[in-house]
């Protein structure tokens, strides 16, 4: 099965975060051919219920390619056309997928070994086969994590800290509204403070962004509200904690801001000849950390299309993948 052919298998197999086992099962079967032909071997990583990262390796892995199986909803399956291959997962991360198991297979063919193939479960929402992984290393010295990234070597990504807001007030008729307290008011408040605050720039990740991306709250029309939620995602660009002060000064003690999460942002080992870039988005390396060696962050496709009902990635980025993929990995294992 060429890049293309995997690619559009891949897709057509359903795998929203938390419904990975089959795409992970396939993955399994496919390795676990390529391995008994090769001399390496394939494990299931335990995760979660049904759930489990798919891990391949040829000789003491120096090397490991890496990027996660699942994908955002809502499914949608392959189609194909002259340039490029669409559906869910196309490019995030399926093509990827199949860039980084077809690059393998370039290098086995020419006596290549000692990397491995870690692909892993729910990096679209909490990080849960990277975390896994994290406490299974296999010695690797450098792991090479897969996403858009239109073939550029990334030098950077932003991180992420998404935090709740959370007000109450007091219930009461809304035709006599100085018996009750409006939470709706209390968070419009707050919010309006928040956005107000100054928010930091890095000379090469630029500016720290703010999205308000989720408001809740009431009960109707007539009756006070007694509770209103906000969710906001700041993408990061440096040390967090100036942000969180300000915040929490900002509200004045007016609502609740509970952090839910904080991934930092992220530097990455370069790679001479490579063209560069830097992303605003963030992956599954903080999660692993250095367990599975020094990150490099590098993938075909664009992350302007992931994530949407126009999810494609070109044929031309895949198979030009493949031989970047293997590039990187010979003169990672030279460096090791």
């Amino acid at each position: 099965m060429n890049v293309f052919g995997l690619t559009r298998a891949l897709v057509d197999i359903e795998s929203v975060t938390e419904n990975e086992s089959h795409v992970a099962s396939f993955l399994h079967d496919h390795l676990g051919k390529l391995a008994a032909q090769t001399g390496g071997r394939v494990e299931r990583m335990q995760v979660e219920g049904d759930r489990f990262n798919v891990l391949a390796c040829w000789g003491n892995p120096a090397v490991t390619l890496s990027t996660h199986m699942d994908t955002v909803p809502p499914f949608f399956p392959s189609s194909e056309d002259a340039e490029s291959i669409w559906g869910r997962g196309s490019c995030d991360a399926k093509g990827i997928i199949a860039s980084m198991t077809a690059a393998a297979e370039k290098l086995l063919g020419e006596g290549v070994k000692n990397f491995a193939l870690l692909f892993v479960v729910g990096e679209e929402r909490n990080s849960a086969g990277a975390a896994v992984a994290a406490l299974a290393s296999r010695g690797s010295r450098y792991l090479v994590n897969g996403e858009p990234t239109e073939n550029k070597l990334a030098l950077a990504s932003k991180g992420t800290m998404r935090l709740e807001v959370v007000a109450h007030g007091r219930m009461a008729h809304s035709a006599y509204p100085e018996l009750g307290e409006s939470a709706i008011e209390k968070l419009l408040d707050a919010m309006d403070a928040i956005r107000r605050v100054p928010l930091p720039e890095d000379a090469l990740l630029g500016r720290c962004t703010m999205n308000i991306g989720t408001i809740s709250g009431g009960r109707a029309p007539n009756v006070i509200p007694d509770l209103a939620k906000a969710e906001i995602l700041v993408r990061l660009v440096g040390d967090p904690s100036p942000i969180r002060d300000a915040f929490t000064a900002a509200v004045a003690g007016r609502v609740e801001l509970n952090e839910v999460l904080c991934i930092p942002a992220m530097r990455f080992v370069n790679v001479d000849g490579l063209p560069t870039t830097v992303v605003s988005f963030t992956t599954d390396v903080p999660m692993f950390g250095r367990s599975w060696g020094e990150p490099l962050l590098l993938g075909p496709g664009s992350i302007h299309v992931a994530h949407t009902s126009e999810e494609r990635i070109a044929k031309k980025d895949l198979a030009d993948a493949v031989e970047i993929y293997a590039k990187v990995v010979k003169k990672l294992l030279a460096a090791a």
